[in-house]
């Protein structure tokens, strides 16, 4: 039985290095929602305090690596667009559609993201720089699943 969390104590012996961290090349991948927290955001300069919902995203990549990513989306209509470009990804959402949320259902959503990179305090981070459309089956293909695509052409 693996060991369960807990607090430390001041003198409790430490050992546990965590997970090895795994940087993935800037490109297009599929996701999985792990977890979602929902969360408020205090605001700042470009966006006053909201409702924020922190994801935690498993990226695999096509060798099989993978990388846990976190991503917040924030619950203001200035943010209105990245809400529906990700409910559309994990396909609550069809493109234009009106939606009203299930956020019960989206942890263990998959869906595909592009990925890019960014330097914080002298470390490089994998982030989503976008959310991609499920592409639309072609009407001739006996292709399961359809595909994906970002939809730009």
């Amino acid at each position: 039985m693996a060991d369960l969390e807990r607090e430390l104590g001041w003198d409790d012996a430490i050992e546990n290095d965590g997970p090895d961290y795994t940087l993935l090349p800037e490109g297009e991948y599929p996701f999985r929602v792990e977890g979602l927290e929902r969360k408020r955001y205090s605001g700042g300069s470009k966006l006053p305090a909201c409702p924020m919902a922190e994801l935690r995203l498993l990226v695999t990549a096509p060798d099989g690596k993978q990388a846990l990513v976190t991503h917040r989306l924030y619950l203001h209509t200035r943010t209105e667009g990245l809400l529906c470009a990700f409910f559309t990804a994990i396909g609550q959402r069809q493109h234009g559609q009106r939606l009203t949320p299930n956020w019960s259902r989206v942890v263990g959503s998959e869906g595909r993201c592009k990925l890019g990179t960014r330097e914080y305090n002298g470390n490089t981070y994998n982030e989503v720089k976008a959310f991609l459309e499920p592409a639309q089956a072609p009407q001739t293909s006996n292709a399961p699943g359809g595909g994906w695509t970002s939809g730009r052409f």
